[in-house]
């Protein structure tokens, strides 16, 4: 395995491990490619039911956790792939929600403060407006439900009927959402370029952070995925690519580890390669070393 340089570890940057074996094997694979944060499923995301985590297991993962320093502000959960919060249909609406619920019960189980999952789809059944408001009042359900869970929603590509690609969903969410304490946002990089806010140069990120400022709120965002695209930039096509090898390019990966705004969030990887996630870390890393010096 190849080393990874930790120095100055206040960036909190890492991928998506498997939690093959159990939940309490993805701290370890997450220490093995140098990462002090990470991403996982607490159960199989194509799956909607899943056995209950035991006694077992959650101590083993919050040992593990302690033991690698992983803090729950490090570690982002993320739902099935399954549900669906704004779904149209009255039975798939409430399977989704009960599905999310018990998401959200898993992460406090295991000591975790967020979950990150994709807002919903419309399938051209209902408004965007009824959809949206379906996913906020899915949120305030969750809450009511399950305490300190934090409801992290990713901004999608806008491929199909999928909401959230406009900072402008996120934000009528939010507003809906009636604890804001307990809800952000999750930004992926190459489903905010396939959306259509241009990160190729530092200027271009500079602009549409300030966008997302102005029409969400800094303050909301509790995590970010990077990745590059394959696809070209507003083809609203959620196709992600290593580092440096897509459509967006290096100077935005610079911008985000370079920039104080992201320090306290969990930075996860989603990219193509597990195999040069090290690479891809450390190169991160360099980036807000020679920021600081």
């Amino acid at each position: 395995m190849t080393s990874v340089k930790m120095c100055n570890k206040e960036k909190y940057i890492g991928a998506h491990v498997s939690a093959a074996g159990g939940v309490d094997q993805a701290p370890l694979r997450a220490k093995e490619i140098g990462a002090n944060a990470f991403a996982l499923f607490t159960k199989n995301q194509r799956q909607w039911a899943a056995k209950p985590l035991t006694s077992k297991t959650i101590a083993a993962f919050k040992k593990n956790c302690q033991a690698l320093g992983f803090q729950p502000e490090q570690i982002l959960p993320h739902d099935s792939y399954l549900i669906n919060l704004g779904a149209p249909e009255e039975e798939k609406l409430a399977k989704s929600r009960a599905a999310f619920i018990d998401e959200m019960e898993r992460c406090h189980q295991l000591g975790l403060t967020l979950l990150n999952f994709h807002p919903g789809s419309h399938l051209k059944k209902i408004s965007e407006k009824q959809c949206l408001a379906r996913i906020a009042e899915s949120i305030n359900l969750a809450h009511q439900a399950v305490p300190e869970v934090v409801a992290v929603i990713e901004n999608t590509a806008g491929q199909g009927t999928n909401l959230g690609w406009r900072f402008e969903h996120l934000a009528e969410i939010i507003s809906q959402v009636e604890d804001k304490t307990r809800v952000g946002v999750c930004i992926d990089t190459c489903h905010t370029f396939a959306a259509g806010y241009d990160l190729r140069t530092k200027e271009a990120c500079a602009e549409t952070f300030r966008a997302f400022d102005e029409i969400v709120g800094m303050h909301y965002l509790r995590a970010m995925h990077l990745n590059d695209s394959k696809t070209e930039f507003s083809a609203r096509v959620d196709r992600h690519h290593s580092l440096g090898e897509g459509e967006i390019g290096w100077p935005c990966f610079e911008y985000i580890a370079s920039d104080p705004r992201f320090n306290t969030i969990p930075l996860i990887l989603e990219t193509i390669n597990p195999d040069i996630w090290p690479e891809e870390i450390n190169a991160l890393r360099e980036f807000h070393t020679n920021s600081v010096v």
